[in-house]
């Protein structure tokens, strides 16, 4: 029997690891889009500050590596370069489409990667679908679609960095979820693995991408005592929503994690609005309500399936495992970030 004391510690620790999470996940957004934005820093070189992120995250990955927090276990290295190739594309292209698009559309287009998972798993994996689900998704296809026509700060290069963001995205997380189940390996610890590479990789290429793309040079650019300051912060928060991932893995439900996931779209869609986005209309505003509701009541049915089909089982696990709470929560969060998402998929 658990003391009270141990009880109340292990409440802080509950609130400790959804707060981390809640405000990590939610602020470096908002610290990437004031310092990438023109109206903030205007550092506009997604792909190095990128790069940034996964060279502090890989030297996190080192120093847990060493102390023992995390075990290394072996995957092949073809399989870590691809991975990083499709890593690297989402968290590049989620930034650029932050650092283009308002903070609303930005997030509601992330949503749409529900239907783009579900079509995905069903040419690649056969995977069927209830009606609840399909339902949902045609919910949220609906609010995204209100969004991306009457949102007056769309253009083409934002819309172009939203989708091929969304598809990549899309693409990673599956290639998580076939790693992980393949390999047994956590994704505290697949993060450590790729870390590194993409790391390396974003810090030599990166400039020149973001050269490509922007016409601006890195170099060129006046680091501000300020800029510099958010450059630091977003990196802090990379780790810290990479950290607080790992920590929430089995300590909570599957419907705390949709609690949570609903709780930070929200307050990335208020705190977008309050803090970025003067303009609202109300044809804007439905189209974002109408893709938070579809994403609930996708939340919803998923987990209605996956327990309708564990009744039918003789014997019911009592826990569930990292790979089976990251299926019942993958529709609702949006990145790993994976930093942005940022290291790991979100979400």
């Amino acid at each position: 029997m658990e003391s009270s004391g141990d009880t109340k510690k292990s409440a802080v620790s509950d609130v400790g690891a959804w707060g981390m999470n809640v405000v990590s996940s939610v602020g470096i957004i908002m610290a990437n889009k004031q310092l990438m934005s023109a109206n903030g820093y205007a550092f506009s070189f997604a792909t190095t500050l990128t790069g940034f992120h996964f060279l502090v995250t890989a030297a996190v990955g080192a120093v847990s590596n060493a102390t023992g927090l995390s075990v290394s276990k072996h995957v092949p290295m073809w399989e870590l370069l691809w991975f990083s190739v499709v890593a690297n594309t989402s968290i590049t292209c989620m930034n650029f489409s932050l650092m283009l698009n308002s903070v609303g559309f930005y997030q509601i287009s992330k949503l749409s990667m529900i239907p783009v998972v579900c079509l995905m798993e069903w040419i690649l994996h056969s995977k069927h679908y209830s009606k609840e689900v399909k339902l949902s998704v045609l919910v949220v296809v609906i609010g995204v679609g209100v969004c991306t026509v009457t949102d007056v700060k769309v253009n083409a290069k934002g819309f172009i960095c939203a989708s091929l963001a969304v598809l990549s995205t899309s693409l990673q997380q599956i290639t998580i979820g076939s790693l992980q189940k393949k390999y047994s390996i956590g994704s505290f610890e697949l993060l450590s693995k790729t870390a590194p590479i993409q790391a390396s990789s974003l810090i030599v290429f990166g400039p020149f991408i973001d050269y490509l793309l922007s016409d601006k040079s890195v170099i060129n650019y006046k680091f501000s005592s300020g800029a510099v300051l958010f450059i630091i912060l977003s990196c802090s928060l990379a780790v810290f929503c990479n950290m607080s991932q790992y920590l929430c893995i089995g300590r909570f439900s599957a419907t705390s994690f949709q609690v949570l996931g609903h709780m930070k779209t929200v307050c990335v869609l208020t705190l977008g609005w309050l803090l970025f986005d003067s303009a609202l209309t109300f044809k804007n505003i439905m189209g974002m309500v109408i893709a938070v509701v579809g994403m609930i009541v996708y939340s919803w049915a998923v987990e209605a399936e996956k327990s309708s089909s564990t009744k039918s089982l003789p014997h019911v696990k009592n826990s569930l495992t990292e790979e089976e709470i990251r299926l019942l929560k993958e529709g609702v969060e949006t990145i790993p970030l994976k930093d942005v998402e940022l290291g790991e998929s979100k979400a």
